[in-house]
């Protein structure tokens, strides 16, 4: 995640420094969360089918070939829009294909008895790279500039390539689980298939539709937007107090990590992870209204906080809940859910800023969710209320 955030602080820059395009930019979003909606099912079958290691490897692989690129283009300035649009998607592809085999990998080296404490880490660990990424990568490009910079960003994958290589995991080293045939992919109908194999379990359905409709109206879209809000709290350039906003939803889940793993915190049930969400709505609605920059930062970190711990709790009842055999197709429509939609929170926050103003689009965009988030929580107890006793 660091190596990933890195290349986005240097290629970012060079693109809007070579082009100054807006449309650039937004392609930039849309193929970064796309592939989720479209391939991530296909991408858990994958992990299903062959050894979760080695896909994470061409993963790997994919971010440092697009790495080496973006390096080989810089200094031969030869860079053009199409180049750049290229290697947007390529990077985009890479994080679907490594999203679903790393998660069955967490699965096969801790079990079910320690699953959500992985997650947690996990996340945290994420969420570290968020943090780290951008400084380093400024780092980088004003140390050694974008050509040196990003080529020296390629090495930070190589560790995890060679780690994986004799790791002791994945499908041969299962214990306690019957072997399963591997199932061919069928396109479409593996999505299809899968939707109906978990329609029966309400766990899986709340919680993918809990982080679909999560990202949809919401997401990580006031990220993007932070110059703007940065901006009306009297922030009028990149100094400090910006980089602080930037940073406020990362450190706030970084610390929800520690904090609820040491403490073994919020066990997974649906009902809490639906009260998380709704707690949730209020901190972002209340960042979206608020001229205090303080209180701005602190409804961040909050958000940040309960961000990380509603989705870890959310993947961690999905694994839990998922039949083996078709473990990397539903962990694959879990992240389509809540990956994928965040490409439409830029059309919720985003475009409905333009109309009404980004400070109202995102408080109506958090009540939305906080109108649907009370549904389900209904729909959960009374789901709960139907299921025999004893």
């Amino acid at each position: 995640m660091m190596a990933d955030n890195i290349e986005h602080v240097i290629s970012y820059w060079i693109i809007f420094q070579k082009f100054q395009s807006p449309a650039l930019a937004g392609f930039a979003v849309l193929s970064h969360w796309l592939p989720f909606l479209l391939f991530a099912v296909y991408s858990g079958a994958l992990a299903d089918r062959f050894d979760p290691r080695r896909i994470i490897q061409c993963a790997m692989g994919l971010f440092m070939f697009v790495s080496l690129s973006w390096g080989v283009l810089f200094w031969t300035d030869s860079l053009e829009q199409w180049h750049a649009g290229v290697l947007l998607v390529l990077h985009g592809l890479a994080g679907v294909l490594w999203g679903p085999a790393a998660q069955l990998l967490i699965h096969d080296i801790v079990g079910r008895d320690h699953l959500q404490s992985a997650i947690r880490l996990s996340s945290t660990s994420r969420q570290l790279g968020v943090l780290m990424g951008p400084a380093i990568g400024g780092g980088l490009l004003l140390l050694f500039g974008p050509t040196a910079g990003i080529l020296i960003n390629a090495l930070f994958y190589l560790p995890l390539i060679f780690w994986l290589w004799k790791a002791p995991y994945g499908p041969k080293f299962r214990e306690g689980e019957p072997e399963t045939p591997r199932r061919a992919m069928r396109g479409f109908q593996d999505i299809v298939t899968t939707i109906r194999s978990i329609a029966s379990n309400p766990t899986i359905v709340s919680m993918v539709l809990l982080a679909g409709f999560a990202s949809m109206f919401v997401g990580n879209s006031h990220q993007s937007q932070m110059p703007e809000f940065a901006h009306d709290l009297g922030e009028h350039g990149a100094g400090l107090h910006y980089s602080i906003l930037l940073a406020g939803n990362a450190g706030g889940a970084l610390i929800a990590g520690i904090v609820l793993e040491s403490r073994g915190f919020l066990q997974p049930k649906p009902l809490t992870a639906i009260i998380l969400v709704i707690v949730w709505c209020f901190s972002v609605a209340g960042f979206a209204m608020t001229g205090s920059y303080p209180v701005a930062v602190a409804l961040l970190f909050i958000s940040g906080f309960l961000n990380l711990a509603y989705n870890s709790m959310a993947q961690t009842l999905v694994q839990l809940n998922a039949p083996q055999e078709i473990r990397g197709r539903v962990i694959g429509l879990y992240n389509m859910s809540g990956n994928g939609m965040k490409a439409f929170s830029g059309v919720t926050v985003g475009f409905g800023g333009a109309l009404i103003g980004i400070h109202w689009s995102l408080f109506a965009s958090a009540m939305a969710l906080l109108t649907v988030m009370v549904v389900l929580l209904s729909l959960t107890v009374w789901t709960r209320a139907k299921q025999p006793t004893g």
